[in-house]
């Protein structure tokens, strides 16, 4: 394992966890000299035991972004989701210690963590998805956690080395924005269940296209970069992308959400208004002012009856809200030789599934059954159906096929994961 080393170390330093740290010759003159001298000294006891627990989860996935806000925890939620239901055993670990999202956006409120002989017990969304989040053992889930970086840094810790999960094909990592002590410190521990060079079977021909290397268990530790759009998000996320790259973690791919809105052009999802004369087109409705007369009904009767028979009933209004002035995700995966797993539209069927706690994969109780035919095709991915057709599931579901083709595809093409590969658009 690669020694850690401050940035401001000089050109020869034994690295802060060697015996040598703050002794050796090369540490004279060094400001943080004092520090390594008094720090414990050796490799940390607590990494074996993170091995240990690591080395029955296979793939590790941490869905970071440069910057909050981007919809990364959702994106985090549902991908557990579309996991447990293409028939993986799945767990989410958030780490995000001042704003832990999971609880909510799995439907899990109001749940605690229990302790057995075995650890912690995460909480269980379904038999084959788990949960453990900082969420779950706040007294008052109003409570702010103002922690500095090293109280942070031991609950990571303590969740990767106490928590039960075990056999998981993947553990979703949520992490919160930035580069900062979580991301850190999540990077040293996964390190710790890596193998030593040469030990483990050489990734399959997508898998070495990506970049990456098997760990311990036999599968990837990787992350997922979410962005929007435009430029401000892209900024950050070019610092992510840095940050993967110094500390040896590979990017599986960058998904961009909220890449345009997309609704189906009915009465329930829109409304058309005609604001007052005198408001100069410009809308009105604030300060308690009338906003306008609701033309909804007539302007979808003129379009229907512009239109074929039946079209209609298929027409999607679509608009651009984040112009990516930059060219997106796209132009950055080109420039900075990344795969672009898919852009998902903002959409309120997914903000709905996020504030219900449950899966945009669900239809609603009204679609369910025209899509039940869908759940043959279950192992090939997320559960499809009716809620598969709102636009942001389907971006969602493609996603997630990508991912499974890259992680398993190599696994055996008469196993689950030769059929996701297959069955990849």
């Amino acid at each position: 394992m690669q020694e850690e080393k401050p940035e401001n170390a000089p050109e020869h330093c034994p690295g802060t966890s060697s015996d040598k740290a703050g002794t050796a010759a090369a540490c004279a003159g060094c400001p943080n000299q004092a520090a390594c001298a008094s720090a414990p000294k050796g490799p940390d006891p607590d990494l074996v035991a993170i091995a240990e627990r690591l080395s029955t989860i296979k793939h590790k996935v941490l869905v970071l972004s440069g910057k909050g806000g981007v919809g990364k925890s959702t994106f985090a939620a549902q991908l557990a989701f579309a996991l447990a239901a293409a028939g993986r055993e799945v767990g989410l670990l958030d780490i995000d210690i001042c704003g832990p999202s999971a609880p909510k956006m799995l439907g899990l409120e109001g749940e605690e963590v229990h302790q057995s002989a075995l650890g912690w017990s995460p909480v269980y969304v379904e038999d084959n998805l788990a949960v453990m989040s900082i969420g779950f053992m706040l007294p008052n889930p109003d409570d702010a956690v103002i922690w500095r970086g090293p109280r942070k840094n031991a609950l990571i810790k303590q969740f990767l080395k106490d928590v039960h999960w075990g056999a998981l094909d993947y553990l979703v990592v949520d992490a919160p924005p930035g580069t900062s002590d979580e991301h850190i410190s999540i990077a040293q521990f996964l390190r710790a269940g890596a193998p030593e060079a040469g030990a483990a079977a050489a990734p399959g021909a997508g898998a070495a296209a990506a970049g990456l290397s098997r760990n311990a268990a036999g599968g990837f530790d990787t992350a997922v970069i979410v962005t929007t759009p435009q430029e401000v998000s892209i900024i950050d996320v070019r610092k992510e992308v840095s940050f993967c790259r110094k500390v040896g973690l590979s990017v599986l791919g960058v998904v961009e959400n909220m890449a345009g809105l997309v609704l189906p052009a009915v009465a329930a999802a829109l409304r058309f208004v005609l604001p007052p004369a005198e408001a100069g087109g410009g809308g009105g409705g604030g300060g308690g002012e009338e906003e306008g007369e609701d033309v909804t009904a007539r302007a979808l009767a003129a379009i229907a009856a512009a239109l074929p028979p039946g079209a209609a009933e298929r027409l999607q209004l679509r608009a651009e809200v984040f112009t990516p002035s930059g060219g997106g995700a796209a132009a950055m995966c080109s420039q900075l030789g990344l795969t672009l797993l898919g852009r998902v539209p903002l959409d309120p069927q997914l903000g709905r599934a996020a504030e219900e706690g449950r899966s945009v994969f669900d239809a609603a109780p009204q679609q369910q059954q025209n899509g039940q035919q869908q759940q043959d095709g279950e192992q090939n991915g997320p559960r499809g159906g009716a809620a598969a057709s709102t636009p942001s599931a389907a971006a969602l579901q493609a996603i997630v096929r990508r991912i499974l083709a890259v992680t398993e595809a190599d696994a055996g093409a008469s196993g689950a994961a030769g059929r996701a590969a297959m069955d990849v658009a």
